[in-house]
């Protein structure tokens, strides 16, 4: 069955033979919240030190998450693209999309000299894309990207959940549960809300 799939190196192993020796995975986490930013992330997995265990990051535990996260970053050249809620609304979350993840491969400490983009779609002009679709579930490091990309925006929501203690940022993570939608009912809609997205938007409209 596809959902018992996991990542493997096929992909990186044939370009690899072509020649492109520093291969970027890239994904995000957080295009379905209605608060919190979205956050992305590039992953350079070195050939001869991958940590075993690499899945699509929806599919490992949190502590698991947190693991290997320590161990992806401790072994592989990584950088982290933010788009905050002001940029969802402005450019759209597809448009703050791909600009976190130009900003997470601009981040990385070496050039990369080609991208695996989590999607259906390219984010650079400068290198070379290959987009795919449930590239977590095809690639280890585009699922390197999305633990990276996840365990990041958790750690960012679950610092809101102190700045606004009634909202259970921790939990939901900004997404929209029944819980949530009865927190921005009862304490109202936070600068952290993107108010281009329903129900927030609705909300606001009511108020």
């Amino acid at each position: 069955m596809n959902s018992a799939r996991k990542p493997d190196l096929s992909i990186e192993k044939k370009l690899w033979s072509q020649g492109f020796d520093l291969i970027a995975g890239v994904d995000e986490v957080g295009r379905g919240p209605i608060a919190g930013p979205v956050v992305a992330a590039a992953v350079i997995l070195k050939k001869n030190n991958i940590p075993s265990g690499i899945d699509d990051s929806k599919k490992i535990s949190p502590s698991g998450r947190e693991l290997l996260f320590e161990q992806i970053s401790k072994n592989s050249y990584i950088g982290i693209g933010v788009a905050d809620v002001e940029c969802v609304d402005t450019i759209n979350v597809l448009n703050a999309t791909k600009y976190a993840m130009n900003t997470a491969y601009k981040r990385l400490e070496k050039k990369p000299d080609i991208l695996l983009i989590d999607g259906n779609f390219e984010i650079s002009g400068e290198i070379a894309n290959i987009p795919i679709i449930k590239g977590d579930e095809k690639s280890i490091s585009i699922a390197a990207a999305s633990i990276i990309a996840k365990v990041v925006r958790d750690r960012i929501m679950d610092k809101f959940s102190f700045v606004f203690k009634k909202y259970t940022f921790s939990k939901h993570k900004g997404y929209p549960t029944k819980h949530h939608i009865k927190e921005i009912e009862k304490y109202g809609v936070l600068d952290l809300h993107r108010k281009t997205f329903s129900p927030v938007n609705e909300m606001i409209k009511k108020n």
